[in-house]
């Protein structure tokens, strides 16, 4: 929006020219959801405070969550707003994968704040049964992984349908480009073709499964803001390189046109994420909720796979692997141990994983700062990547 009227005066006033810099837009976008996170906390947490919009906290979990019951969820309607907001207002409205990667965060965004409101407002605490928010996941997953098949290795819109209508005309049998090859990361020229079939499951997998994961780690004051807020910036760096014809070539990743554009919409996730933080912090005033968990987790999965770094989010988001994996280690081993002795047998004191340190006797805030440590190192070894190949 205010990168056309920018592009507008600059015809007058070169000065103005400058915001056609995709880091220039980036800081913006940072700054504007960061003071729009800051500035709209206050009064969310006050309606959601007036609305007894509160969280309800598991009897069975660590006694010292107890005394978080009631306290404001659905938190993350503030981060979704901050996101649109810097987007729109930095972001090229002209650009494809913007278009795409918002609609994927605020279609998941809306998933969760139907499955909060039912629970909290209707007092259901089932919310939106299992299967069907796996369904309308799977549809919005699918819709993008669709789209993204052929926007990513085209060139523009107009290539992007071509490319859709040869793959049709094949008989559903025409090859994509390389650029939208399985990436191995730390190998120069090792990459995977995964056909149009191949590439909409992965995406598919990436996007919903980088949701759930984030929804499940989003268990602890601050747990699952700052480490999105750390892989989002890390993926605003591979959007940029990926964008550049010159540092793709130079650091052996593929160049996808436009991607960099995403520079800006991964720097309005850091911006937001950084705001919600200050009231999400232990000892948290407010819950992020389904709202912010399951978007967040689909934003990042869509960008990942749009510059073509699905292994690479993989390594970052390992706080995010660990966590869902304990889950399904845990209620797989109970069910098979149920059937096989007769009762239930746990491998972890309670999962997700973080919560198992918490009933083993370790403070909450210290066991999500280590997480926040471990996640920082993921994310460095992840970047070294662009690199070392």
């Amino acid at each position: 929006m205010l990168l056309e009227l920018a592009q507008w005066l600059a015809k007058d006033i070169r000065a103005f020219s400058v915001f056609g810099y995709i880091t220039l837009r980036a800081v913006l976008a940072t700054l504007t959801a960061l003071a729009i996170g800051l500035a709209l906390g206050p009064a969310l947490i006050r309606k959601l405070t007036a609305m007894k919009i509160g969280q309800a906290v598991r009897a069975d979990g660590p006694q010292t969550h107890l005394v978080k019951s009631g306290t404001p969820t659905m938190g993350g309607a503030l981060v979704l707003v901050s996101i649109g907001a810097a987007t729109l207002l930095w972001g090229d409205l002209q650009n494809r994968f913007v278009w795409i990667a918002l609609v994927v965060t605020l279609g998941f965004g809306l998933i969760g704040w139907i499955d909060d409101y039912r629970k909290v407002v209707h007092r259901d605490p089932k919310g939106m049964s299992a299967k069907e928010k796996f369904f309308w996941q799977s549809l919005i997953g699918l819709a993008a992984s669709i789209a993204l098949a052929f926007a990513v290795p085209a060139q523009s819109s107009e290539q992007a349908f071509a490319l859709f209508s040869n793959w049709v005309a094949s008989g559903f049998s025409a090859p994509l480009p390389a650029q939208a090859d399985l990436i191995v990361p730390f190998f120069k020229n090792v990459a995977y073709p995964l056909g149009v079939v191949g590439f909409i499951v992965l995406t598919w997998l990436v996007i919903v499964g980088t949701s759930n994961a984030v929804n499940l780690t989003d268990g602890a004051d601050g747990l699952a803001i700052l480490p999105s807020v750390l892989i989002g910036s890390a993926l605003g760096i591979f959007a940029y390189a990926t964008g550049n014809a010159v540092f793709a070539r130079y650091l052996l990743i593929p160049h996808i046109p436009g991607a960099g554009e995403l520079t800006v919409f991964c720097a309005a996730i850091a911006g937001a994420g950084l705001a919600f933080l200050w009231y999400n912090a232990y000892p948290a005033q407010v819950f992020m909720g389904d709202v912010g968990a399951l978007a967040l987790g689909a934003a990042l999965g869509t960008v990942a796979v749009i510059v073509r770094q699905e292994i690479v989010l993989f390594i970052m988001g390992g706080v995010f692997v660990v966590e869902t994996l304990s889950v399904m280690l845990q209620v797989g081993y109970f069910k098979y141990t149920r059937r096989r002795f007769g009762e239930g047998r746990r491998i972890f004191r309670m999962a997700p994983l973080h919560h198992h340190f918490e009933v083993g006797g370790e403070k909450e805030s210290k066991v999500v700062v280590r997480f926040w440590i471990v996640t920082m190192m993921l994310v460095l070894f992840g970047l070294s990547t662009l690199k070392l190949r």
